[in-house]
């Protein structure tokens, strides 16, 4: 595997502790056997840095100083407290926001014109802002009882504990910062692993986290593959789990957390269903849909790839959709003009490419796209252009299964019971979408989907405020809004006799 031209490398935004090494303790330390692995660049399939590869004993460590944190001082700290270190770690990242990017694109392939230069651009940080105001929010209640005598009753809301944050590489600054927010809001502390195909952006934050001055120990950093986050998973020092990643591995830390039945908050995959009616405006629907499949190389767990059209329009729907596709710039995440990047890594085109090979076998059509890109520089790399496939069945296992790339299956259907039915008949319940101009219908296809979102002539539009997650196999709890930090605390009911 060959390393990085001189000036592709000076590109890199210097890590100050050096990207071998892990935070632990407040301290950037070198895993205890000294392993490491290489971050790989999607875009040219070349080695950007080596990265620690934390084990067993790196885990315990981690968890002890989250552990140390939490019985420490951070425990008795004050909202105020907490709302100002999320304050100033919003300023952080939002000042350091084209270096986090920077990271993100060259180790995960997020094209770097995805998003407006400028720190009014850091969605991220306006999440730790939302955060911050709900950390001076959160209060238990006094509830009257019916119990002769004089006993009054009350809650307090505490923090749960040590939490593990295990997160994909998909979105590595978001879902890094979608766990810090309500553990720092919260009071717990946390040993957060990040992907290990992705992971600079989470070790940048974690520089961030030190200057900013939030105490050590509270937020730890593990980097590693599986076996790390099956360590932290199975951690009797842990007192919950938030994953965020595929529900195969997500049923696996299920029972990984059964050892001291920790709590446990999953946000998974899904294979979301996006309804296109006869009525839509189909100058909004079809860039809708198509973003809503295509965007960051369909590797979001709530891409509208079930596209369900209503037939009168089928026709039209695919031919517009298919040029649409056919407009999407794909190539280096580094160019500007970029729409559509590279899959992370080897392992995951050959998972694309495999359910491309397999709708051919199943009889899909190809409108565009369909292979692997092996042209020029564009071969170097793990490059699929959006592909459009047409005549699929429910039952196609392309149609059925997620497949995290930017796959769009397109599906007529008849009815609006016909496609409740339809949309609802998979395991996964994430999210869905509707294009109609008719309120009423708009507001029963939201009602009737068994999804935790539902967009309406829109998608995959999010804000902190707003509660994210699934139903079904996509998962438990929620992710953002004040339903969040629910998974985070404890209850405490208290009794007292004022006779």
């Amino acid at each position: 595997m060959s390393t990085l031209s001189p000036p592709e490398a000076a590109t890199i935004p210097l890590l100050k502790a050096g990207p071998g090494r892990l935070l632990i303790g407040g301290e950037w330390v070198h895993a205890a056997d000294g392993a490491t692995f290489p971050s790989i660049n999607p875009s040219t399939g070349e080695t950007l840095v080596e990265i620690a590869q934390g084990g067993a004993a790196d885990v315990d460590q981690a968890v002890a100083a989250a552990r140390a944190a939490f019985e420490g001082p951070w425990r008795n700290s004050t909202p105020d407290e907490r709302q100002r270190l999320l304050w100033a770690l919003a300023d952080a990242v939002a000042e350091n926001y084209e270096e986090l990017r920077l990271l993100e694109t060259l180790d995960m392939g997020t094209p770097i014109g995805r998003r407006r230069p400028g720190p009014s651009s850091a969605w991220e940080a306006s999440v730790l802002r939302h955060f911050a105001g709900m950390a001076v929010g959160i209060h238990g209640e006094t509830i009257p009882n019916s119990v002769p005598g004089s006993m009054f009753t009350y809650t307090l809301k505490e923090p749960v504990g040590v939490v593990a944050a295990i997160v994909p590489w998909n979105r590595p600054i978001s879902n890094a910062i979608w766990k810090i927010a309500p553990v720092l809001a919260t009071g717990c502390t946390m040993v957060l692993k990040p992907a290990e195909e992705a992971s600079l952006a989470a070790l940048r934050l974690g520089e961030l986290i030190n200057e900013v001055g939030i105490p050590p120990g509270v937020v730890n950093i593990v980097t590693g593959f599986g076996e790390t986050g099956a360590a932290l998973a199975a951690h009797r020092g842990v007192d919950k789990v938030a994953f965020t990643g595929s529900t195969v591995v997500g049923q696996h830390i299920v029972r990984a957390a059964a050892g001291n039945l920790k709590r446990v908050s999953l946000e998974l995959g899904g294979k979301s269903p996006d309804v296109v009616f006869a009525d839509a405006d189909l100058n909004k629907a079809v860039p809708g849909a198509a973003l809503g499949v295509f965007f960051n190389s369909g590797q979001i767990c709530c891409a509208g790839t079930r596209i369900y059209v209503e037939r009168p329009i089928y026709d039209e729907f695919v031919e517009r959709i298919s040029a649409q596709a056919a407009k999407l710039r794909v190539g280096n995440s580094l160019d500007p003009q970029t729409r559509i990047g590279p899959l992370v890594s080897a392992e995951q085109l050959e998972r694309v490419v495999g359910y491309l090979d397999l709708s051919r076998e199943e009889g899909a059509r190809t409108t565009v796209g369909g292979a692997r890109l092996t042209e020029g520089d564009l071969a170097r790399g793990y490059f699929v252009p959006p592909t459009v496939l047409a005549d699929v069945s429910d039952d196609m296992r392309v149609a059925r299964e997620e497949i995290f790339g930017p796959v769009a299956c397109v599906l007529p259907f008849d009815t609006a019971e016909e496609v409740v039915a339809r949309s609802n008949d998979t395991q996964f319940g994430l999210s869905g979408g509707v294009w109609t101009r008719d309120v009423g219908k708009a507001h029963r296809f939201a009602r009737d989907l068994q999804a935790g979102t539902v967009w309406v002539n829109s998608y995959n539009v999010m804000d902190p405020a707003v509660p994210f997650g699934g139903y079904k196999t996509s998962g438990w709890g929620r992710e953002m809004g004040q339903q969040s930090l629910d998974d985070y605390l404890n209850v405490k009911s208290v009794w007292i006799d004022t006779a």
